[in-house]
């Protein structure tokens, strides 16, 4: 099901979306080649989140248009759903079931044809290294194989695109590295466009082929990592990168807060 290379992956053409007075993500602008590792960076708030929600169908955007997978989110929302894979942030496996029934379960609702979902469900185990406890209840995996355990399912139908929302949110550093070698490896074999969101500026640095720094809803910049560090200075990183575009030291202002914490709790 891999999108032909010479069509971008994804497209996005001044896309915005309002609720009441306020914009969450307003006029963005940009593509996504196939194959390509995707970063998406930006303080709470900024528009990451209701970003992904737009170009995965779940919420319709007020303006403009994206084509994901060569179709239209909002006209052909249906042919977009089959052709991506999502791992949102909020814990998506069962703990009650094991690892191989959590994939079973996907594999029906992803509409895996039932002839092909063993021998995908034991790729996708060993793709992930969960194969020697597949049949261990979820409710005992530590956080990073519950984590990859959920990219294991968002591939089962080998989707065009994979959305991940934070994908290494509060585990330890080595879990952290396991989750990213086993990214590369699903991007080098499948040739996967991935569209990542997160806060460490170490996973983007390791990752994504381009990032886009997203602030108080528009698009700042997009560009390779080493090519957006030379923009300011010899030996800027990331988080210099950041401060720069989005103008913040801790977080903003009293102002700034509140109207993050209201955007996130309401919009996500």
């Amino acid at each position: 099901m891999a999108a032909a290379d010479t069509q971008p992956a994804v497209e996005v053409e001044h896309l915005t979306r309002r609720f009441g007075d306020f914009i969450a993500v307003d006029d963005a602008c940009f593509t996504v080649a196939a194959a390509e590792i995707f970063g998406l960076i930006g303080p709470n708030g900024a528009g990451k989140s209701t970003l992904i929600k737009m170009l995965t169908t779940l919420l319709p955007p007020s303006a403009g248009a994206a084509r994901v997978g060569g179709f239209d989110i909002a006209r052909e929302a249906a042919e977009v759903r089959r052709r991506i894979g999502y791992v949102p942030q909020l814990l998506s496996a069962d703990g009650a079931l094991t690892g191989v029934e959590n994939l079973t379960l996907s594999a029906r609702l992803y509409g895996v044809p039932r002839g092909e979902r063993k021998e995908r469900i034991d790729l996708a185990l060993t793709a992930m290294g969960l194969h020697e406890v597949g049949h261990r209840l979820v409710g005992h995996y530590s956080g990073g194989m519950i984590r990859r355990l959920e990219i294991a399912q968002s591939m089962l139908h080998h989707p065009d695109v994979l959305f991940l929302d934070e994908p290494t949110v509060g585990l330890d550093p080595t879990a952290r590295l396991t989750v990213w070698e086993h990214v590369r490896e699903l991007s080098r074999t499948l040739r996967t466009t991935m569209l990542i969101t997160t806060h460490y500026m170490e996973e983007v640095d390791e990752l994504c082929h381009r990032v886009a720094v997203m602030q108080r809803g528009r698009i700042a910049e997009i560009g390779p990592p080493a090519a957006l560090k030379a923009e300011i200075g010899p030996d800027a990183t990331l988080d210099d990168v950041f401060a720069h575009l989005t103008g913040r030291e801790e977080g903003g202002d009293y102002r700034d807060t509140r109207q993050t914490r209201l955007a996130v709790r309401e919009h996500g």
